[in-house]
């Protein structure tokens, strides 16, 4: 699961201040405030890379969880079971997206206690995060695809984000590769520490 982000204000990775500073130069005095540093929650508007309608990537500022009826927010999805569900079926098929992070936050249960792990991957690069989104009134929103998690953290949670590298994060955005193989095929090795 991946219940919060991080975007660090001074984050070395020159493509994440690219995608920052893109988001800040489309959003300006639009409204809603982007957050483009710190701990990311359910419902903010956050930087996120999705095609654009000539399929070119493109940033764009999308609010995190998709609404239900109720009010309540979807923020995740389980990657091996979202093509079954109406809900995530067209985004896997047409509106996939990227989130850009510096790291995600999870928690261990511990008896009463609950630990805060920061966990990034190992070479400190910029995260990526598989999602869909879709357009909830004039807003986009995103959730962001899950699986289980990479052994050296799976004592954390029995969740993690699909973390995507390389070419594998140009794949997602091509809705002419199934979505299916590249979730698959997703494997990343991360680090954690508590904080």
């Amino acid at each position: 699961m991946c219940g919060r982000y991080y975007i660090a204000e001074d984050d070395a990775a020159e493509d994440l201040r690219q995608i920052i500073e893109e988001v800040n130069r489309r959003n300006s005095g639009d409204g809603k405030q982007v957050k483009t540093s710190g701990e990311i929650f359910p419902t903010d508007l956050a930087p996120v890379v999705a095609n654009n309608r000539n399929m070119q990537p493109t940033v764009f500022a999308m609010e995190w969880g998709y609404t239900l009826p109720d009010g309540r927010r979807i923020i995740n999805a389980r990657s091996e079971t979202a093509h079954e569900k109406g809900m995530f079926k067209d985004g896997l098929q047409h509106r996939r997206c990227l989130i850009p992070a510096s790291s995600y936050f999870e928690w261990e249960k511990k008896d009463t206690d609950k630990i805060k792990y920061d966990i990034r991957p190992s070479g400190g690069d910029t995260l990526y995060m598989a999602g869909i989104y879709r357009i909830e009134g004039d807003q986009p929103v995103f959730t962001i695809l899950t699986r289980e998690p990479a052994e050296s953290i799976a004592f954390i949670h029995d969740r993690m984000p699909v973390i995507l590298r390389g070419e594998a994060k140009d794949d997602w955005l091509n809705p002419g590769y199934s979505a299916g193989e590249i979730l698959k095929a997703a494997s990343v090795d991360v680090i954690h520490r508590a904080v």
